[in-house]
């Protein structure tokens, strides 16, 4: 198939099939005489399976990790196991920050109940406060912590 119908297959775009390629997570495909790209049903099938990790919020590293072991099916998979712990660790951490950054919002919502001029809203005040309170390299998120309800 050409790349328009294995995107079309995968629901990936064009450019994202091009990107794995670039990243070596997807093999290069032969050409035909007229230089066109020829995938084969192993191409579709490792793309779906990139896409799903992906999906899962996978790096691309991580993903490429897995690769290596699918592609020597006969190795130990302790550290495929070992990939998807961490994994999961960084995915509670991250649970942990969207509420944290929920909470965030919602006592930053609170301070304007009621539609005003812009130049009274509670909201764009509070978080030009917390615009000038923050630094650069402070995490997202974390400067709205100090917003209170006026």
């Amino acid at each position: 198939m050409k790349i328009g119908d294995l995107s079309t297959a995968s629901s990936t775009p064009i450019e994202t099939i091009r990107f794995y390629e670039r990243e070596g997570l997807l093999p290069a495909p032969g050409r035909t005489q007229g230089n066109f790209r020829v995938y084969e049903p192993p191409h579709l099938e490792r793309l779906q399976f990139i896409r799903y990790c992906r999906g899962l919020d996978m790096s691309l590293d991580e993903v490429r990790a897995l690769l290596r072991f699918k592609d020597a099916p006969g190795e130990d998979c302790g550290d495929v196991n070992a990939l998807l712990d961490e994994h999961i660790s960084h995915v509670s951490k991250r649970i942990k920050e969207l509420r944290t950054l929920e909470k965030q919002l919602k006592e930053l919502r609170q301070r304007c109940g009621d539609v005003r001029p812009a130049d009274q809203c509670g909201i764009l005040a509070g978080l030009a406060e917390a615009s000038q309170e923050s630094s650069p390299a402070e995490q997202p998120g974390t400067h709205l912590r100090s917003v209170h309800k006026h």
